[in-house]
């Protein structure tokens, strides 16, 4: 069995194939377990949201992003909110303002159909 072809000399090893695919599997299985995936949170705001669940919901997307998380924040608009844009957007302004310690914005709001979608990510280090 040719156990590290880059080397010069290649290292070889007189070992049972079956033995080396099985302990191959289970280091890929470990290192598979150990690996922290990064989900995609969504957080659903309205522009007639009250203060205390404003305030509820930022608590919420900043633990996701101490979490390790991305948030997806989405303003959805209903009937004739369509017509006042800005006032979600100064929303998720306050929002950005009041997580930047522990997030960054990765993409700005932009408006799709009803919704205007933001993804906030958390800080390096």
């Amino acid at each position: 069995m040719e156990v590290a072809p880059t080397a010069n000399p290649p290292v070889c090893k007189i070992m049972d194939y079956g033995r080396f695919k099985y302990e191959q599997s289970k280091r890929d299985r470990d290192a598979h377990r150990k690996s922290k995936t990064q989900d995609l949170k969504g957080m659903r705001l309205s522009p007639k949201i009250g203060e205390h669940d404003f305030q509820v919901k930022v608590r919420q997307i900043k633990e996701f992003l101490a979490a390790g998380d991305k948030v997806r924040v989405a303003m959805w608009f209903r009937g004739r909110e369509m017509a006042h844009p800005e006032v979600g957007r100064a929303l998720l302004q306050r929002v950005v303002q009041m997580v930047a310690d522990v997030g960054v914005v990765e993409s700005a709001p932009k408006l799709e159909g009803r919704n205007m979608i933001m993804i906030v990510a958390p800080k390096k280090g």
